[in-house]
């Protein structure tokens, strides 16, 4: 008789086993046994351990610290927890540096535009409030070319546009400083969103895709606009809440939390240990902060394309949501057809669909590896995170990193590459791989 093979993890937790005649499809989340059965399981344990293994030589290396969740066919199969939360006060090495957890929040960087964002936007479409092939001036009135715009033609952007990344919209805008943003400074969240809809239009919509924050900042504002409510409350009340979500939300540190609980970001704040400054940067070690500048200095943390928190648990049942295609336990955030709408690919670039980014070409291979399916999707965040949703294996993997959290590697030369962002757990793909691999 075949032996079974079990193993355990230090911090793993799996779901009881579905009852009979329930997809996995539609798995629910329960905590269990402590052991899993590697082959019902379809993942091996001698392969998994070298994903924990290339996770742990970086940390050895210097690299601060991340979270590992990996849900399979309804299941948890893996929840890990490497290296630090925080390693550094300032430019100086903690004596005793804090242990990274599985329970640790981290910051979702752009994460936050697919799961406070788009969440919030598939299930405004579901709700009939919302179509994306409508203008974004019939939600936003204010969205209107100016008299001195070189490139017209807001009057046609549509939303589904924006999701793209097609809109003509710059990447991004610099509205905290003064000498970059001019006339459209602000460090006032009403004011800056006055002002998103005069910044002018960088190039003809439809002609390119280029990768916008400031697309996803208006993209929150319509939320905001069809919602009447903040983008932060609606996410917490109508996307979390139901779900029993209680570590996913923005400003944590104004409401409750503490931040120990959080995997520390930039050393020195945003001055790129020392070379960056305008008015009002923060100098202290990030911590249960955002950080990106957009949303902490001018949207008051509450932003569509960045600011939202989480942890693994929390992930793994948002990517239960998207293999779900909507739902979770007798939640239904969205239907199936709105979920395939927005995974859909772009006509004109494969790895574009209405805000996900796709695994529509090899160029994509450093963030979901060779072996992912075509159906896969996800999105990254700057600050360390990635997440892939891969519905033909019904996979889906959190990586959650605070590389930012380490040296920057060359102020003067690029201040924004850090030394955590060199490590190959740093540029997900080689883990995403070995994850993938480790399937049998």
């Amino acid at each position: 008789m075949k032996t079974k093979i079990l193993f355990l993890f230090s911090a793993i937790f799996t779901l009881s086993i579905l009852p009979t005649g329930t997809s996995a499809q539609t798995a629910d989340y329960q905590v269990g046994a402590k052991t899993i059965n590697a082959e019902t399981a379809q993942f091996s344990p001698k392969k998994l351990r070298k994903v924990d293994q290339m996770i742990e030589r970086d940390i050895a290396a210097g690299f601060p610290g991340a979270v590992l969740v990996v849900v399979k066919d309804g299941r948890i199969i893996k929840k890990e927890a490497y290296g630090y939360s925080k390693k550094y006060e300032g430019s100086a090495v903690l004596r005793r540096p804090a242990k990274m957890k599985t329970r640790t929040m981290f910051d979702l960087a752009s994460n936050t535009k697919m799961y406070a964002t788009n969440f919030a936007l598939q299930r405004l479409v579901t709700q009939g409030k919302l179509d994306v092939h409508e203008k974004v001036s019939a939600y936003l009135p204010d969205f209107k070319d100016q008299p001195g715009d070189l490139i017209k033609g807001k009057d046609k952007i549509r939303v589904i546009d924006v999701l793209q990344h097609q809109s003509g919209l710059p990447s991004s805008f610099y509205f905290y400083t003064p000498e970059k943003a001019g006339m459209y400074y602000s460090q006032e969240r009403d004011k800056t969103i006055e002002y998103l809809s005069k910044i002018p239009l960088d190039y003809e919509t439809g002609t390119k895709h280029v990768y916008s924050d400031i697309g996803y900042m208006l993209l929150g504002c319509i939320v905001e606009k069809l919602t009447g409510k903040p983008l932060d409350v609606y996410a917490e009340q109508e996307l979390y809440k139901p779900l029993k979500l209680k570590h996913t939300l923005y400003n944590p540190l104004l409401k409750g939390f503490k931040p120990k609980q959080f995997a520390a970001t930039e050393r020195m704040g945003n001055t790129r240990d020392g070379v960056i400054h305008f008015p009002n940067i923060r100098t202290h070690t990030l911590q249960g902060e955002v950080h990106d500048e957009k949303a902490f200095y001018s949207m008051d943390g509450v932003s569509g394309h960045a600011g939202l928190f989480s942890n693994a648990d929390d992930m793994a049942i948002l990517l239960q949501v998207m293999l779900n295609k909507g739902s979770y336990r007798n939640v239904s955030l969205f239907d199936q057809k709105t979920a395939e709408l927005f995974t859909a690919s772009s006509a004109t670039d494969p790895t574009f669909a209405l805000g996900w980014r796709r695994n529509g070409s090899k160029s994509m291979e450093w963030m979901f590896g060779p072996h992912a399916s075509e159906n896969a999707y996800g999105h990254t965040g700057w600050t360390g995170t990635v997440t892939i949703i891969d519905p033909t294996f019904n996979l889906g993997i959190a990586l959650l990193t605070n590389k930012k959290h380490s040296s920057v590697a060359d102020p003067e030369k690029n201040p924004n590459v850090f030394e955590g962002d060199q490590f190959p757990t740093g540029s997900y793909g080689s883990v995403i791989t070995a994850i993938y691999e480790a399937m049998e």
